[in-house]
């Protein structure tokens, strides 16, 4: 299979806030997990049907079951998917690539919010939430994890303060007061322990969360999700780093140049970094030439977050070129050793806001030495598939340079983080000990439970979490919302739906759609009005309230992909909008470009409101796509001209709609519950949605979040999985669903 261009995807967990709370930023393994700083095989696997008894299953119409008979060969994968993008998604990547050519910032932003209309616009997701917005509980003390809200330094937990004791909401809210005094000073750390103290907290060098998903990597450059970012960042320093104030800081680079133009960024690396084994043993120092080993090895690799470096975020001189085989030599790519201790990046052309990449793991150093004595190697001769490759196989066989080891992996259960003792800034490493706890999603209490009874130091409270703390008067004195972040988790309509049970184990999500039904519905999902109609028939908030209660339901909810206040113009700005020159000033936001478009088009959803958060306007908190009227119209007249196709939907005929969710979960039940009530009310039977047990959590992330392409996704909505922003343009964003394999156009079924 080709290559992938994904970064790093955000995984769903749609039982809400079953783990330890997740700071802010790049994408977490987890839905509405409070953003408030309380942190939190490669090749295709075979989908071809099982052995096929002698008689075929069939159903009562005789027709014969699309798991058993459906044979879709992957070497039409590319083409078939090629044809469906060119005709769903041109407008929005026609847009898109001329904001990559546009002359100024302003302009930029403008045609993005004009492509990502164009995205929305074309039915093929659905916005659903974003992290946070819920009532949590937690001892750790907020802003005291990075809340930028792109990369990975977030996930960086080495100095969150935490309490013995849950610390209250008004005791929360003066610390974020005073954060919002102090950021940018250097005092914030000192004075909210200082602050905690006075209070009578007792604070601990230990941090205990919860996960829901194993690593399945322990290679940071050659892994796009984030289950195995969010471990392994602990482990490694990039050259740069946002602390809890914000600001970016020296980390494994003392200080950097860039000349004129913004093309050529040159690193001093500190003297004295060393790499070590997981053992604590000193493999050898940190040198520049790590971080050309590195640059190769992501390039090598492709294993999704290479288009970071090459094409979809920054672009490295030959980056592309040494990717796609036109390079052999990566002395040509332009990442230089200039001598032992400076390394050199020269870019094709200017990025202002490269240095944002840099506490991210597709620029990780590697260490050489040690990724060779694991059998890695380099160019040509790298093989993932090589049985002597063990590096980043376990956390066994790593090299390790930053600010903890890891002393325990026990899968689906725990996960033990050691101070390094050789680690270049240990004597400021506040946390000496961080532990992941496995929690599974089937048991709605265990996080509050745990969380209580101090096993973990913070949960967000679902629905069952906030009536057990309403009952033992936990929720009164401790209770919480927390922060929202730029995290957009979304809901995903397949188009070339070419699976019909699990690629990992064929008797999970087995589907029981007839060859007819699973063809109706993809010739349905051709018509625009049909997905307007599918994607304006849900109650997002009765959906939401499943997880986070009546109270809170639209605190979360979100309408776009890039949130809306992501970006503002930093200057006028005059586009074309359907023919007609539109100007923009100066501080406009990019939710009220994507709205301008979107009116344009006549699709009626709201993605920006003015009047929100106070009047300076926002895209979040409150629906701005359920209008049931709106999808009844459209669904009418998607009926008619699917009736001149020769595809007749009627209430005996209607059009069958597949939902996977894991069983053991009664929030995710509850949701999928909603969502098939929702939809079928608003279609009057034209519509019939079958929800499909998955059985468990990893049955549901097998369904539509582990697999690696379009093909493989076993669903035909899928609510699993969204993204975080990696860096400080829309285009972090839009880049997913460009039309490359690995990216989270795979969601819908293509590439």
């Amino acid at each position: 299979m080709s290559k992938k261009i994904i970064k790093v995807l955000t995984l769903v967990l749609a039982l809400a806030m079953i783990l330890g709370l997740a700071a802010c930023g790049n994408s977490t393994p987890a839905d509405n997990t409070p953003a408030d700083n309380t942190p939190a095989d490669n090749t295709p696997a075979d989908n071809t049907p099982a052995d096929k008894p002698d008689e075929q299953p069939a159903d009562d119409d005789g027709d014969k079951l699309a798991v058993d008979v459906w044979d879709y060969d992957p070497a039409d994968y590319y083409e078939d998917s090629e044809k469906i993008y060119n005709e769903l998604l041109s407008g929005y990547y026609e847009n898109y690539q001329a904001a990559l050519s546009a002359k100024t910032v302003a302009e930029r932003f403008a045609l993005e919010a004009i492509a990502e209309a164009k995205l929305l616009d074309s039915a093929i997701m659905l916005p659903t939430t974003t992290r946070g917005g819920n009532y949590a509980i937690s001892r750790v003390a907020p802003k005291t994890a990075n809340s930028t809200l792109w990369g990975n330094d977030s996930d960086r937990f080495h100095n969150v303060v935490v309490a013995t004791e849950f610390i209250t909401p008004a005791d929360r809210n003066e610390i974020k007061a005073q954060w919002a005094e102090l950021a940018g000073t250097g005092t914030f750390e000192s004075w909210v322990k200082e602050f905690l103290t006075g209070k009578g907290y007792t604070l601990k060098d230990t941090y205990t969360l919860g996960y829901t998903s194993d690593p399945q990597k322990w290679d940071g450059l050659a892994t796009y999700r984030a289950a195995d970012s969010e471990a392994i960042v602990n482990t490694t320093d990039g050259l740069l780093e946002y602390d809890i104030e914000n600001v970016q800081k020296p980390a494994l680079a003392e200080s950097y140049t860039v000349n004129a133009d913004n093309t050529v960024y040159t690193f001093v690396i500190r003297q004295g970094a060393q790499w070590t084994d997981s053992q604590g043993r000193v493999l050898g120092e940190v040198t520049a030439d790590d971080f050309v080993a590195g640059m190769q090895h992501l390039l090598d690799a492709q294993q999704g977050l290479e288009g970071l470096a090459a094409s979809d975020g920054v672009k490295i001189v030959n980056a592309q070129g040494y990717i796609d085989g036109e390079i052999t030599d990566f002395a040509e790519v332009g990442v230089k050793a200039v001598d032992e201790y400076t390394v050199e990046y020269t870019l094709e052309e200017p990025c202002t806001w490269f240095t944002t990449l840099l506490g991210y793991n597709p620029f990780f150093p590697l260490c050489r030495s040690y990724y060779e004595s694991q059998g890695g190697k380099f160019g040509a001769e790298f093989d993932l598939e090589d049985p002597s490759y063990l590096y980043g196989s376990d956390p066994d066989h790593l090299a390790y340079c930053g600010p903890y080891l890891i002393t325990n992996f026990t899968e689906a259960n725990t996960i033990v983080f050691q101070a390094n003792p050789n680690y270049w800034n240990a004597d400021n490493v506040g946390i000496k000990t961080i532990t992941w706890l496995f929690n599974d999603g089937s048991d709605d209490l265990k996080a509050f439970n745990d969380a209580k009874a101090g096993t973990i130091d913070g949960c967000g409270l679902n629905t069952a979490g906030v009536e057990a703390a309403k009952a033992d008067g936990t929720f009164d004195k401790f209770a919480y919302i927390s922060d929202t972040d730029a995290t957009s988790y979304m809901a995903f309509f397949n188009v070339m739906r070419n699976c019909f049970a699990n690629v990992n184990d064929a008797s999970v999500g087995v589907s029981t759609k007839t060859v007819a039904q699973a063809n109706a519905y993809n010739q349905a999902m051709m018509n625009i009005h049909f997905r307007h109609a599918l994607a304006t028939s849900l109650d997002r908030g009765s959906y939401n309230a499943q997880s986070v209660g009546e109270e809170l339901k639209f605190n979360n909810l979100r309408n776009s992909y890039t949130p809306g206040n992501f970006v503002s113009l930093p200057e006028d700005v005059t586009v074309d909008i359907n023919g007609k020159a539109t100007s923009f000033k100066a501080g406009t936001y990019y939710g009220e470009i994507m709205q301008a478009q979107l009116d344009a088009d006549g699709f009626q959803i709201k993605v920006w409101d003015p009047t929100a958060d106070g009047g300076i306007g926002s895209g979040d908190g409150y629906d701005g796509w359920y209008n049931p009227e709106y999808a009844k119209s459209e669904l009418d007249k998607a009926v008619e001209e699917l009736k001149a196709a020769g595809l007749e939907i009627t209430a005996e005929n209607p059009i069958v709609i597949e939902i996977p969710y894991a069983g053991n979960s009664e929030v995710r039940t509850n949701r999928a519950n909603v969502t098939k009530q929702s939809i079928e009310k608003t279609f009057g039977g034209l519509v019939e949605v079958r929800l499909v047990d998955c059985i468990d959590t990893d049955g549901w992330l097998y369904a539509g979040y582990y697999p690696d392409y379009g093909y493989e996704m076993n669903a035909d909505f899928m609510d699993v999985s969204g993204w975080g922003p990696d860096y400080g343009d829309p285009q972090t964003y839009l880049a997913t669903m460009t039309p490359a394999p690995g990216g989270m156009i795979k969601s819908c079924g293509i590439y």
